[in-house]
């Protein structure tokens, strides 16, 4: 029996028996995304992939970490104690109370909503823990769990009245920063001020130090360690299913580049009084957040829904429980920032929460890169804002400079900040991408 061989007409389809038909299915070719071939590429292919990111607009973490090395640069011309241990060690404690608050807004703004509330309920969780141990004698362990447990249940509270019951998160957080404020100054009663114990566990937060140099050293290794396994592990699960993965020589380079960093850090550390609880704690705090965001499914939901709720609601997502979820965890990390700004001042008194705080928190989110628009950022984003916002004020302070001006500085530098995120937004938009 003859075969027919001749070609199917363009658009057209082979009859069944024919041997072109079986190849067809087999040798079709996939479509993969160029972006993903960038780590097989070697330099060259990041290098096209920083032109295309900068057409894009979308330079990731990159103009802040420039903006925290020029800080330094000039902060170190004017004064050459800014860069001494001593005040890089204060600087790395000072910012986590900051911080860990605005690990907690970063959860918030991913959703595209906003929290106003956080910096008052940091003064309610000082109060908490002041009143429960030092006033009335509780256990002060039981004391910071009720703190911690009384910020979720405030912002899981916000969170109902906007995911349940329809209201915006700006006015619901609004009239729980007055509200939550006022209850912080009936907790605290006419005395207006509660001194903690200075050896108790809440001041430890800020005082207590690994003096032992293995402290630093050890857990500058464990980072790099980890790191270098995770990479690893990665890029082999990734070549496995066949899908473009990060070549040995790139995984080696960032390794060694994150070990110089940490152990320089280490070395800076051990010049001081060792390595800060405060900033360990930190650290432990955005692993675990960035491995929840990035890697678990309830993450992928926070994204989803910063992206668009209707899109996330016809997926199966239950939106009014993730919203409830995301105010509840901005509530818990803004009693854990409270916890440590009443270990600060060793007291919880009627000043706490108020003045610059709140803008600061958000300010180190939106500085450290995450966009205001929601669906973009990560928790690590709160420790490049932080530590830009907190070197700044350290750095006006050596040298002798106006409150006021520090507020007008730092203002200009978040005002340029959702500028640039505005900026590319539209970018990503004319680019197709967003």
């Amino acid at each position: 029996m003859s075969i027919d061989k001749t070609p199917a007409p363009a658009g057209g389809r082979h009859r069944v028996g024919t041997p072109e038909a079986a190849p067809t299915a087999h040798t079709a070719p996939t479509a993969v995304d160029p972006r993903l071939l960038v780590r097989e590429q070697g330099i060259g292919g990041y290098i096209a992939e920083f032109k295309r990111k900068l057409h894009a607009g979308d330079l990731g973490s990159i103009p802040v970490v420039i903006g925290l090395v020029l800080i330094c640069a000039i902060f170190q011309s004017l004064n050459s104690q800014f860069l001494s241990a001593q005040n890089l060690s204060n600087i790395a404690v000072t910012m986590v109370a900051t911080g860990m608050m605005a690990v907690g807004i970063i959860f918030v703004l991913l959703l595209g909503e906003i929290d106003l509330s956080v910096g008052a309920v940091s003064g309610v969780s000082g109060a908490i823990v002041a009143v429960l141990s030092v006033t009335h004698g509780m256990n002060e362990w039981l004391s910071v769990l009720a703190a911690v447990a009384g910020g979720a249940v405030i912002g899981a509270l916000h969170g109902f009245f906007f995911a349940r019951i329809g209201a915006p998160a700006f006015a619901v957080t609004l009239a729980g920063l007055l509200f939550w404020q006022g209850f912080m100054l009936q907790l605290l009663g006419s005395q207006g001020t509660i001194n903690l114990d200075g050896d108790g566990i809440v001041a430890k937060l800020t005082t207590y130090y690994f003096s032992d140099v293995a402290a630093a050293y050890g857990l500058a290794g464990l980072a790099v360690a980890v790191f270098f396994v995770s990479a690893s592990t990665d890029a082999r699960r990734r070549r496995a299913a066949g899908i473009p993965s990060r070549p040995l020589g790139d995984i080696v380079l960032r390794t060694v580049l994150l070990a110089a960093v940490s152990f320089a850090a280490a070395y800076m550390f051990n010049q001081y009084k060792g390595l800060p609880l405060a900033l360990v704690l930190f650290l432990a705090v955005l692993v675990t957040t960035d491995f929840v965001l990035r890697r678990t499914a309830y993450g992928r939901k926070v994204f989803a829904l910063g992206g668009s709720v209707e899109a996330a609601r016809r997926a199966g997502i239950n939106v009014t429980a993730v919203r409830i979820s995301v105010f509840a965890i901005a509530g818990t990390f803004a009693a854990v920032g409270g916890l440590f700004w009443a270990s600060k001042i060793a007291a919880a008194n009627q000043s706490a929460g108020a003045g610059e705080l709140l803008m600061n928190v958000i300010a180190a989110a939106v500085i450290g890169g995450t966009s205001l628009f929601g669906g973009r950022g990560r928790t690590w984003n709160a420790l490049l804002g932080v530590m830009v916002i907190v070197s700044i004020q350290y750095g006006l302070a050596l040298e002798g400079i106006a409150t006021p001006i520090q507020f007008m500085i730092t203002g200009g530098v978040l005002l340029a900040t959702v500028v640039i995120d505005s900026v590319t937004r539209k970018t990503q938009k004319t680019a197709g991408r967003a």
